[in-house]
């Protein structure tokens, strides 16, 4: 392997280390392990750290228009191929836990991506997005503007089961 393949395997490494620390400290915290919970959190921050110096030396940042047409093309293709094949073979496996967060992660990719795409118009015209409330349901992902709904669309969940982004 190349540099740049070493690159690339390091800053998935990385990412996916900075998500499970963070699942780790919320099960610590759970139990009562808030010094721990604390320490993978700051272990999950540092991963962050890595992973956006490999992606900068990768090249991944570049202007915010490119930066939205990239994560365009990311959300489309996970909402238009990735999940419909891994959810048929979690329903082929008969494997129900699976085929849920599949079909979760889908619903709010195909979200997304047309938030993404408001963006981009906003972006290439030189504005911002109007000023929103944004929230995100703590079960499925699912990323709403304005106010969270009384129940989760794509879920069930609760309303209190969404938190703002700040």
């Amino acid at each position: 392997m190349g540099t740049k393949e070493n690159l690339q395997a390091a800053f998935a490494g990385e990412s996916q280390a900075n998500r499970k620390y963070l699942a780790f400290a919320k099960q610590a915290e759970a139990e009562g392990f808030k010094q721990i919970a604390r320490l993978f959190r700051a272990a999950a921050e540092a991963e962050t750290v890595h992973a956006h110096a490999h992606l900068a030396v990768l090249g991944g940042v570049k202007s915010t228009v490119e930066n939205i047409k990239a994560a365009i093309e990311g959300e489309g293709h996970e909402f238009q191929k990735m999940y419909p094949a891994f959810l048929a073979k979690a329903q082929r496996d008969k494997n129900d836990d699976a085929a849920i967060s599949f079909q979760n992660a889908m619903a709010v990719e195909k979200i997304h991506h047309g938030l993404y795409q408001a963006a981009l118009k906003a972006a290439k015209s030189g504005k911002d997005l109007p000023k929103k409330a944004l929230y995100v349901c703590s079960i499925c992902g699912n990323t709403v503007e304005g106010k969270p709904p009384a129940i989760c669309p794509i879920c069930g969940a609760p309303k209190t089961k969404f938190s703002e982004v700040k």
